[in-house]
């Protein structure tokens, strides 16, 4: 049975907004809903409507034809405003409803996102949550997020943002290393010890720290047993004693607290590290769901009372 032409407008074009977005029949059928075959049959008929090819498929990847590429850039604009009242109308709502899908690095939601969400679960309980635990930036609107948990400096200008905390990074050891090894007394000393190191490509091995007006910025060259892309892995090996750790403070002050870890230089500042600032990061839209606001107020209220 053929489809009518309302039917092909309102939910096939859709579908091909969604996949040009997407980049993949897989990722676009998993935000609509649908099977990847119910996402290729709708293309297939949307194509046989149109008398054209809408879509280049090979076995690796899919293209838009410029025939797709017009048809998409001519409609979406009428598929955001859409969504955009329809956002509207569900600021309405007095209760924060609906899915939510955050993603945020792996240490931090584990040290200090996982243990507060059900609190804000029962506090709001027509919300359902979705949480994707990765280090790697993850394209928010590409991959259907709608919350990014960020620790950085300096968020993506494309992007909205609201500040959570401020955050600084820290050297430390645990006692029975610095009384193997001795307590560096200047950052040039860390060059002879065992620094366990945070991997970044393209960059040099080495720390910079500033000293106030005093000394400004000084940057050592450091090696050591361990380099792990983990803040909770290089915690773990600085307590286990193989050597001193550059860390965010949220990974550190539980082992401060409990004297499991002590402060190395703690007059000199770590910089270039890690970020200043943890963020609550989305794309930009005209209307921020009900929720999104929700979840970014109760992070900041419950951070700022552990601060």
């Amino acid at each position: 049975m053929s489809l009518d032409l309302k039917t092909l407008m309102w939910s096939h074009v859709h579908a091909l907004t969604v996949l040009a977005e997407a980049g993949s029949f897989t990722t676009a059928a998993q935000r609509l809903g649908v099977s990847k075959a119910a996402m290729s049959q709708r293309v297939a008929e949307l194509e046989r409507a149109v008398g054209v090819p809408l879509v280049r498929r090979t076995t690796r990847s899919m293209q838009l034809t410029e025939a797709g590429q017009r048809l998409v850039e001519a409609t979406r604009g009428n598929f955001e405003a859409i969504a955009q009242a329809f956002s509207g109308i569900q600021e309405l709502a007095a209760e924060p409803r609906g899915l939510l899908r955050v993603t945020a690095p792996v240490a931090l939601a584990r040290q200090h996102l996982v243990s507060l969400l059900p609190q804000f679960l029962k506090q709001y309980p027509a919300v359902r949550l979705e949480l994707d635990l990765s280090d790697r930036l993850r394209p928010l609107a590409q991959e259907g997020f709608d919350l990014a948990i960020r620790h950085t400096s300096m968020p993506p200008d494309t992007h909205v943002a609201w500040a959570l905390r401020s955050t600084r990074s820290l050297l430390v050891a645990s006692p029975a290393y610095l009384a193997q090894a001795g307590l560096p007394s200047h950052p040039s000393e860390l060059s002879q010890h065992a620094c366990l190191l945070y991997p970044r490509p393209g960059e040099a091995s080495a720390w910079s720290l500033e000293h106030g007006d005093v000394e400004g910025r000084v940057s050592v060259a450091v090696s050591g047993p361990l380099a792990a892309n983990n803040s909770e892995a290089l915690r773990e090996a600085a307590l286990a004693g193989l050597g001193i750790a550059l860390l965010p403070d949220f990974s550190a002050q539980s082992a401060l607290a409990q004297g499991l870890l002590v402060p190395v230089l703690p007059q000199w500042q770590p910089v270039g590290a890690f970020g200043s600032h943890i963020w609550a990061v989305r794309p930009h839209s005209a209307q921020v769901p009900v929720a999104v606001k929700a979840l970014v107020a109760f992070l900041r209220q419950a951070w700022e009372a552990k601060a």
